[in-house]
């Protein structure tokens, strides 16, 4: 780990921004999907991704607002490639529907960034009726690269570009349930915690992002699948802490916390940057390859969490497919 600030391996910073890790990068003729790109470092990777060239989708829950960030996008990157689908990951037939969708347009799909997230809410049950966090970071995003993979694959092979799949995770990974993942009481309300909850949806981020890889990697795809951190971005702090909190911190924020932009780097690193290529399977913090847990390591658990979200999505598959 380095000091906040200083610069790692790839020569960026904590600080680096998403326009200066992109700099000189040209991402013309790649079509890219980033989920959640209408609030927060979605909005700044959707603008930064279509500033170097990519076609954007931004697939959003609400197409009003997402509608809005694509005018204000474009009124800065003049000549920028944007759509706006719907999709709200909590919900598997809102993900299905975008899937078919968007393979009925007949675009092809170099990225998939699996941004959008929800963090610490209430003891909520999704439509599914599974735990709000683990059904929209984890399961919904799970479900969407299982239905698009294949496209991915096309596209990769046509265009004989590496096709790049990026999860964002976090640090709070570390601080998931005492056992990781609660297969058998992922929907346990008596003994939920929202933090804790959080962690495990940002640990089998991980653990899907490793186990892609894998598969990949052994069936011989030009497809890399990787994980990141954004960092603590300043703009999330009025949403998770309380007022008096968000005073104090707010008071430090400039020293240790990133800004939006600072905070959509990585993951545009590690969608563009050519330093990346044929790197898959890692955890990146800072645009810099970063140390997971060991626990994010783990095949059979990655496996494991592979199995039982490929049953759930199934299960689910009867009353939704059309």
């Amino acid at each position: 780990m380095w000091f906040f600030g200083s610069k790692g391996a790839s020569g960026f910073s904590s600080r680096s921004t998403a326009e200066e890790v992109t700099h000189g990068v040209d991402g013309t003729g790649l079509t890219a999907i980033v989920t959640g790109a209408s609030s927060g470092i979605g909005v700044e990777t959707a603008r930064v991704l279509a500033l170097r060239g990519v076609h954007v989708v931004m697939a959003v829950r609400n197409t009003g607002s997402g509608a809005k960030v694509k005018e204000d996008i474009v009124k800065q990157v003049p000549g920028a490639k944007l759509d706006v689908m719907e999709l709200d990951l909590s919900s598997m037939e809102s993900v299905r529907k975008f899937a078919t969708d968007y393979k009925s347009a007949g675009l092809p799909l170099n990225l998939l960034i699996n941004n959008a997230g929800i963090m610490a809410c209430p003891f909520i049950l999704s439509k599914d009726n599974i735990e709000l966090q683990f059904a929209t970071n984890h399961l919904g995003h799970f479900l969407l690269t299982k239905l698009l993979l294949d496209t991915m694959k096309n596209t990769s092979r046509e265009s004989k570009r590496e096709g790049r799949i990026v999860n964002l995770s976090s640090e709070a990974h570390r601080y998931s349930y005492p056992e990781g993942v609660r297969f058998d009481k992922i929907n346990d309300k008596s003994s939920y915690s929202s933090i804790r909850a959080y962690g495990q949806s940002k640990l089998c981020n991980l653990l899907h992002a490793n186990e892609l890889a894998k598969q990949l990697k052994e069936d011989g795809v030009n497809i890399t699948a990787n994980s990141i951190h954004p960092g603590a971005i300043m703009t999330n702090l009025g949403r998770y802490f309380n007022t008096y909190l968000a005073g104090a911190v707010g008071a430090v924020a400039k020293y240790v916390l990133k800004s939006v932009p600072q905070g959509a780097a990585t993951t545009c690193y590690v969608a563009l940057h050519p330093q990346v290529s044929g790197v898959t399977g890692e955890y990146f913090l800072d645009s810099n390859i970063g140390k997971a847990l060991p626990l994010a390591k783990d095949l059979e658990l990655a496996k494991k969490v592979w199995d039982f979200s490929t049953k759930l999505t199934d299960s689910q598959s009867g009353e939704t497919s059309s």
